[in-house]
């Protein structure tokens, strides 16, 4: 899969979001049904992403930082990479809004022109926790012990949803 299709298939992950319910969609990612509500969730939920953390995803390289809660916000920051340069970064915004967590996602290109127009970004809405994951609207995160995550995004290709893992270890 070229770096665009990546791009465009992250955000038709996004927004194909809307109408999931709390089973599994895929393998390792959850979607909510119109009649169920989104769980109540605080940052101290997503504590087990903050740190700097490098891995695999989509036949490349990324690194990616969590910052910890302050102000009512988490920021991160993604960078995907290979060995023809970078792929694209992302900046992420973890907040909570009507009592559970969005992450928000701006993409920029290599060049850092963004993907989104200028007032837009991505949000990927918290559908269901549990004790060591977080499954938003298409994207999961699971706990692998201290130093690792496993996390799942779902990618539209046509009728067809792919899931796709990213590997993440501590650094």
């Amino acid at each position: 899969m070229n770096r665009i299709s990546i791009g465009m298939a992250l955000i038709a992950a996004a927004l194909t979001g809307a109408a999931w319910s709390a089973e599994l969609r895929t393998e390792h990612t959850y979607q909510l049904a119109p009649d169920e509500t989104r769980p109540a969730a605080t940052l101290d939920d997503a504590d087990f992403l903050v740190g700097s953390w490098s891995g695999t995803a989509f036949g490349e390289t990324f690194e990616a930082v969590w910052n910890a809660p302050s102000a009512g916000t988490m920021i991160g920051l993604f960078k995907l990479y290979g060995d023809d340069g970078i792929a694209f970064y992302e900046i992420l915004l973890l907040s909570v809004e009507e009592g559970t967590l969005s992450l928000k996602v701006k993409h920029f290109n290599a060049d850092f022109s963004a993907w989104e127009d200028k007032p837009d970004y991505v949000n990927f809405r918290l559908i269901k926790k549990d004790k060591d994951a977080l499954h938003f609207g298409g994207l999961s995160f699971y706990k692998r012990g201290d130093d690792g995550i496993d996390g799942y995004i779902v990618m539209r290709r046509g009728e067809d949803f792919q899931e796709h893992h990213l590997k993440y270890e501590r650094q």
